[in-house]
């Protein structure tokens, strides 16, 4: 599947336009490489780093979608690698008497 189409399907793009827009500015990781070009194909297996407005993303495809679909069926075809650990501040210290 066309990198460009994956993000629309996944909803980390609004627009399949704006997606191949994103992809062709070069803001896309696909296995580590840097691509360019909206027409690469994604696989299960693949590795995509994602810039978010929090950060950067690393997930890991774990199933092609077929349509664009509600929120949930969108998440359950990515594993998120990079999961932010619990803010230290909010955990609280144990070293408090």
């Amino acid at each position: 599947m066309r990198i460009d189409k994956l993000l629309w399907f996944l909803r980390l793009a609004p627009s399949r336009t704006l997606a191949h827009d994103w992809v062709a500015e070069g803001h896309f990781r696909l296995n580590g490489r840097r691509i360019e070009k909206p027409s690469v194909a994604v696989g299960v297996g693949d590795v995509l780093t994602v810039p978010a407005r929090s950060g950067v993303r690393v997930i890991e495809l774990v199933a092609v979608p077929a349509r664009r679909g509600p929120a949930p069926e969108a998440i359950a075809c990515y594993r998120t690698l990079d999961e932010r650990a619990a803010n230290p501040i909010a955990a609280g210290n144990n070293n408090t008497p």
